[in-house]
């Protein structure tokens, strides 16, 4: 990286982790690109307005976990009818922009970055809101964070798009977005997701088999789903397995695990937060999960074969469908269900196996670099423009 792009704003929203692990990834990669640059990353509605988020970021999270479906349904409704979204898209960022841009401006004229980038499109659609108006002119990045395209990322003042996967940048293309600002590097994630681990010791540290099928579960940040009712039943598969679940921080996940571990067929450990999570997934053959983007991604960069447990309405539903049209993953509805396709991959190695490919073939470990090097080669080059 060169000197002229050494300040970086990266703002994000702690809706979920998913948009702020990006954030981090990002952030370490410039770093790491450019040693001395400054990186800030900024949980933009907690600087810009408290209230703000409470209310709306509640809302959302209520609504996940309360009434998905109708969540899915607003979602839906917002994909279709471009003249229908677009004009709820300029409502709610003129709400956004109403409750939250005159700080976040004064915090931009303040810092003067280079280069703001936005992992989250609450953000994005304040900053290009505020472009429009004239009162700021810096080079913008929308990184894309789902493996899809979704209207409310759409803004044409930004300069630069990430994307998830080559598709993808065809079908950001389709909204009118010139093909020159959108780069398929991948869904920014740590490039530890890449590495290789050496499985038997990984595993032999939690006192399981090297040699057993390894299936792991994580939790997820909102510990939604019936994750623990996932594990009993894969606990008493017939084939012969072990399962690392990684509950994070939820705590009661992983005091139902351990309850009902020891009545279980097939050996089950229960985790808390751990710090090894890449080691966790190059050591094991599956992996159930929810369909976030940032860890399906960092799946992908593992090889690791994924069973999709009911997806919510929305972004996971289209984070689903897309990787099993690509081959990578299996959508599962209900622990019956999953028991089931995960004892007929098992009972069929080489699924497995082709399941891998298809994933490693997506991952995308060096993405967060690959991010690094094209906000800086582009900003330069986009620099007389800009002043």
């Amino acid at each position: 990286m060169t000197a002229g792009c050494r300040n970086i704003l990266i703002l994000s929203v702690s809706a979920g982790e998913g948009h702020m692990r990006a954030a981090g990834a990002l952030k370490a990669a410039l770093l790491t690109v450019q040693p001395g640059s400054e990186v800030i990353i900024l949980d933009t509605f907690r600087h810009t307005s408290p209230f703000l988020e409470k209310i709306i970021l509640g809302a959302y999270m209520e609504m996940l976990k309360r009434t998905p479906y109708l969540y899915g349904y607003l979602y839906t409704q917002s994909e279709k009818g471009r003249t229908l979204s677009g004009f709820a898209k300029e409502e709610f960022n003129r709400l956004l922009s109403r409750f939250s841009a005159a700080r976040l401006l004064e915090y931009i004229k303040k810092q003067r970055p280079d280069v703001v980038v936005c992992t989250h499109p609450f953000p994005l659609g304040v900053i290009s809101t505020v472009k429009k108006s004239g009162a700021i002119s810096c080079f913008s990045v929308g990184a894309i964070t789902d493996l899809t395209i979704h209207p409310y990322w759409v803004f044409p003042e930004t300069d630069l798009y990430f994307v998830g996967a080559e598709k993808l940048a065809g079908d950001l293309a389709g909204f009118g977005i010139p093909t020159e600002r959108i780069h398929a590097t991948g869904i920014p994630i740590d490039p530890s997701f890449g590495s290789v681990a050496d499985r038997n010791s990984v595993l032999e540290g939690y006192g399981l088999d090297g040699s057993l099928a390894t299936i792991l579960v994580m939790g997820g940040g909102l510990g939604m789903g019936p994750l623990a009712e996932s594990v009993k039943a894969l606990g008493n598969l017939e084939s012969s397995c072990q399962i690392i679940v990684v509950a994070g921080k939820n705590v009661q996940l992983k005091e139902n695990v351990d309850s009902i571990a020891p009545g279980l067929k097939n050996t089950v450990r229960a985790l808390g937060f751990v710090n090894n999570v890449h080691q966790l997934m190059a050591s094991s053959d599956l992996m159930v999960s929810k369909a976030g983007g940032l860890s399906c991604s960092e799946a992908l960069a593992c090889g690791l074969p994924l069973f999709l447990l009911d997806p919510l309405p929305g972004q996971e539903e289209r984070n689903s469908s897309f990787l099993e049209a690509e081959g990578a993953a299996v959508a599962v509805s209900g622990v019956g269900d999953l028991a089931e396709k995960i004892s007929a991959c098992l009972a069929r190695p080489h699924r497995l196996k082709e399941m891998s490919g298809e994933a490693a073939r997506l991952g995308r470990p060096d993405s967060a670099f690959l991010a690094a090097g094209l906000i800086n080669s582009l900003f330069q080059s986009a620099v007389p423009e800009l002043g």
